[in-house]
């Protein structure tokens, strides 16, 4: 196991990412398209919901305290309504603060998305584009340095980072001897030279030095052609979709990481996630390749969400954990962090089975039970019941083992994937925590008796009945031990 990249995520705790950038109010529209505008060519959306939340540099920094770090975030709105919105999300984001300039000559930047299903249809866009003061905007960002412990450059182009803000901001941190990452625009990259880190997508890297190739050799082609347009640049991650990230650092030979999500519904804030998970492993200490591959991580989970979303540190922990393997102990989880597992499981396409039971003795019976349960799904839970709750099931002289060694036990096997314990007589808060897609019970049960059956069925999942194996029960087994003692 590669204990470095589970480990990084407890280390944002208390870490502070200065975020100076075009703040901008993201709005999702969603409806359902079923026909054809009579008056045009064109669909017609049924709208069925508005949500509304952090853009741009704002999304970088709702990232960075979802991870368990504390943003500081700088940038422009307009006086307008959509700047009182943004302003009032800030308040209610906790490890979030800003320092927002309001600027009247201009409106606050704002992207409206259509989406239909998971398909996004149309994206309109309010926005003035004019370089904000740029004196303003440093002194701002001078007045919350101190507190920093890393610092990003969100450019989208919007007004906030013109090159005299950026030329600026980059020689006020390294003289503050932080560390800072740029997430660029423009397609002169040397306008940010002195950074630490530069994150050009592979369409701005190609814009920026002409290599237009999309395989391994051209990204590193394009990393190498960045760096020699900033001499003082320390890094380049091109960041490549589908095809994943490439690493360039000076001094070492390119690291290629690839894509590790695999199913892909929104693609909207990807950029902003991987900046936000790189500023704090490079704030933690982390060398940047250790860096790259968690920010690759977290890429995987954010697409295969809906809509601008963030990454927690539980997702990004428990992912790589199944990523590098873990040992036994490992796979025993309060809920809280079984919830983070699971959707780092679901974030990459895999299916998710569930049983429960008390594995009072662990015998035959139970690993053919599991080994059905784990065929058919990819990632198994066992709900195992507390010694209390075995108690008011069994009687007051079971279970035989108690349930931090049962938990051990049945960690140990190759077909469980988690253990979670739950204190109540059913399963049935884990089974509508988790939301299983095969829910898995022995065939001396019926579908209709199988505890949470109506849940899963209900959402369209999967209950199996395993065959049993003749004359195995714990029960049975202790009776023949006392008959023999």
């Amino acid at each position: 196991m590669d204990e470095t990249l589970a480990q990084l995520p407890k280390a944002f705790d208390g870490l502070t990412v200065l975020v100076l950038g075009d703040v901008m109010l993201d709005r999702f529209v969603y409806g359902a398209v079923d026909r054809i505008s009579p008056e045009a060519p064109v669909p017609v959306i049924a709208v069925e919901r508005e949500t509304a939340m952090l853009g741009g540099a704002g999304n970088v920094a709702r990232n960075v305290a979802a991870l368990g770090g504390r943003a500081v975030l700088v940038g422009l709105v307009g006086d307008d309504a959509a700047g009182r919105a943004l302003a009032a999300m800030i308040d209610r984001e906790p490890g979030l603060v800003a320092e927002l300039i309001v600027d009247p000559a201009r409106r606050t930047t704002e992207k409206v998305r259509y989406i239909s299903g998971s398909h996004q249809m149309l994206r309109a866009d309010r926005e003035d584009r004019g370089p904000g003061d740029a004196q303003v905007l440093l002194a701002a960002f001078a007045r919350r340095l101190a507190a920093a412990d890393v610092v990003v450059l969100s450019d989208y182009a919007k007004g906030v980072l013109p090159p005299a803000v950026v030329k600026g901001a980059i020689a006020a941190t390294r003289a503050a001897g932080r560390p800072v990452i740029v997430d660029p625009k423009s397609r002169d990259l040397a306008r940010y030279d002195g950074a630490t880190l530069l994150t050009p997508n592979r369409h701005e890297a190609a814009e920026a030095t002409g290599v237009t190739g999309i395989d391994d050799a051209s990204a590193a082609e394009a990393g190498e052609a960045i760096l020699a347009a900033a001499p003082a640049l320390q890094a380049a991650l091109v960041t490549r979709g589908a095809a994943g990230m490439t690493l360039v650092e000076r001094g070492q030979d390119p690291v290629h990481l690839p894509a590790t999500a695999v199913e892909v519904f929104d693609v909207s804030g990807a950029g902003d996630t991987v900046v936000a998970t790189l500023a704090l492993a490079l704030a933690a200490g982390a060398a940047p390749v250790d860096a790259a591959r968690l920010a690759n991580l977290a890429a995987g989970l954010v697409v295969a969400k809906l809509g601008t979303d963030v990454v927690t540190a539980a997702e990004l922990t428990a992912l790589a954990r199944s990523d590098h393997g873990e040992p036994a102990e490992a796979k025993v989880a309060d809920l809280d962090e079984a919830r983070g597992i699971v959707a780092g499981w679901r974030a990459r396409g895999l299916t998710v089975g569930f049983t429960n039971g008390c594995f009072d003795l662990l015998h035959p019976g139970h690993v053919s039970l599991l080994a059905q349960a784990k065929a058919a799904c990819d990632r198994l839970i066992v709900g195992l019941n507390t010694d209390a709750s075995v108690q008011r099931l069994k009687g007051p002289t079971r279970p035989v083992q108690s349930e931090t060694a049962r938990a051990a036990v049945l960690a140990s096997l190759s077909a469980v994937d988690l253990v979670v314990l739950f204190d109540d007589d059913t399963p049935l808060s884990l089974i509508a925590a988790f939301r299983p897609d095969v829910l898995v019970k022995g065939a001396d049960y019926t579908v209709e008796t199988v505890v949470g059956s109506d849940i899963v069925l209900g959402y369209g999942g999967e209950v199996l009945l395993a065959a049993l194996k003749p004359n195995q029960s714990t029960t049975a087994l202790i009776g023949r031990m006392n008959a023999h003692s």
